[in-house]
């Protein structure tokens, strides 16, 4: 059960990585994989409190780091940053 929650979270770290690397996010590599992880545990803990499940372990994770990466708004970071370049 556990080695299923260790998998989720490198899964997570990389799909969070791979989205700042991208392009799809711009909030930096690490707010990113945080925001990734923070999803991933969300959906492995409603997986296991209420046995909801897409998939496999694998699927979940994929599934609830992008869905946390998008339901963050990375749009707004990303103004702030622009304007403090200027």
């Amino acid at each position: 059960m556990f080695l299923g929650l260790f998998g989720s979270v490198v899964i997570a770290g990389i799909v969070g990585y791979l989205a700042e690397k991208w392009g799809w996010t711009h909030n930096g590599i690490l707010p990113s994989i945080v925001i990734a992880v923070g999803g991933v545990f969300l959906l492995y803990f409603v997986r296991i409190m209420f046995g909801l499940r897409i998939g496999s372990p694998g699927v979940d994770a994929i599934i609830g780091a992008v869905g946390a990466l998008a339901l963050i708004p990375t749009e707004a970071s990303y103004r702030r940053k622009q304007r403090k370049r200027r």
